[in-house]
């Protein structure tokens, strides 16, 4: 976080447009990748540098290129140039810390959503920013890192399989974000199963540790629902946009897409209340472990009160006092605070003030 306000900082006072990243550097190198394809075939390459991306003469189809890493202002720059973007994509694809939402720049739609990972190891959510330019006939999608989350759409487009080698940019924009709305769902698995865990925890006992991954899954669960919230309004506004990026045979997938987000909102909102009375549970047994505790020093203070006042009494300094000179005096002082004592223990039990 200090490190994305000083990078941020550095953009004080530039112009807008300005190649700049800001965000942390994810990968050693960018990867660029590149897949064009029809109905008929395909053509996969990567690219190890930006002069190596020159040499290639794009085809016909539809083409989806792929950059892995957006530290280098340089690959964006040139990327910019070769597919015509305007100098405001370039800076939000390159500020990575952006919010889920939707630019119509006239030939291409620039659209950016989150992509959410739940590490086992450490019970968080991690977060990355997903940049996707759609034009008429080509898609550009842009990574923080390596994730693997579009491995098996490539692996459909190089089998063939289903209809997206067919139906071309615009359907593969649509797998591209039901792809990235599927993983929330995995997430979300994950945070409920979690939540379920430390609410049976909490309700065998609290502590401090528990407390503190509550409040762990409080903030990741927000972080979610504030990128799925704009996301559904992205989502909502290419279902009733016209059609010059999305056929109306598409149209339906997308709205499947808007189902899955609101169930996802939804879902987000049970978590979120699971929280709150885990709040509440977490604070009313520690009210009550309170309220025992007094009790318990209650009772053993009210215990000790009339020995103490026989013990104040025959400690007066007074010469003449009853049983002052009585052999017996000591131990008859004794038995009366033993026997008060047990009386009043006896009634603590039988009103269930002990337990």
């Amino acid at each position: 976080m200090k490190k994305t306000r000083k990078l941020r900082s550095q953009k004080v006072g530039m112009a807008p447009g300005a190649l700049v990243h800001v965000g942390e550097r994810r990968t050693e190198r960018p990867d660029i990748t590149l897949i064009e394809f029809d109905a008929d075939a395909l053509l996969e390459k990567r690219f190890k540098s930006v002069a190596e991306s020159r040499e290639h003469n794009r085809g016909k189809g539809t083409l989806w290129l792929n950059v892995h890493g957006l530290h280098e202002p340089e690959v964006m720059a040139e990327i910019g140039r070769r597919f015509k973007l305007h100098p405001l994509v370039l800076e939000d694809i390159l500020n990575t810390d952006q919010r889920p939402k939707i630019d119509d720049y006239g030939d291409y739609l620039f659209v950016v959503a989150r992509f959410f990972e739940y590490d086992t190891a450490t019970a968080t959510v991690s977060s990355d920013q997903v940049s996707i330019v759609l034009g008429a006939d080509f898609v550009l999608t842009f990574q923080e890192r390596p994730t693997g989350t579009f491995d098996p759409l490539r692996e459909r487009l190089r089998g063939d399989k289903g209809q997206i080698r067919k139906l071309g940019a615009d359907y593969l924009a649509y797998s591209l974000l039901d792809t990235l709305v599927d993983r929330y769902f995995t997430v979300l698995e994950q945070l409920t199963d979690r939540t379920e865990d430390i609410e049976d925890q909490l309700l065998q006992k609290t502590s401090p540790a528990l407390l503190k991954e509550i409040h762990v899954i409080k903030r990741e669960t927000l972080a979610m629902r504030r990128a799925v919230w704009p996301l559904r309004e992205v989502i909502n506004s290419l279902t009733r946009a016209d059609q010059r990026f999305f056929k109306p045979e598409t149209q339906p997938y997308l709205r499947d897409i808007y189902d899955h987000t609101v169930h996802v909102i939804e879902s987000l909102e049970g978590i979120r209340d699971l929280i709150a009375g885990m709040l509440d549970i977490y604070l009313s047994s520690i009210s009550n472990r309170v309220n025992m505790e007094v009790r318990i020093l209650t009772v053993i203070t009210t215990l000790f009160m009339p020995a103490a006042l026989i013990a104040g009494i025959f400690g007066m300094n007074f010469r003449h006092m009853p049983l002052l000179e009585d052999n017996a005096g000591f131990l008859i002082a004794l038995s009366m605070m033993g026997t008060i004592a047990l009386v009043m223990v006896t009634v603590f039990w039988r009103r269930r003030w002990l337990g």
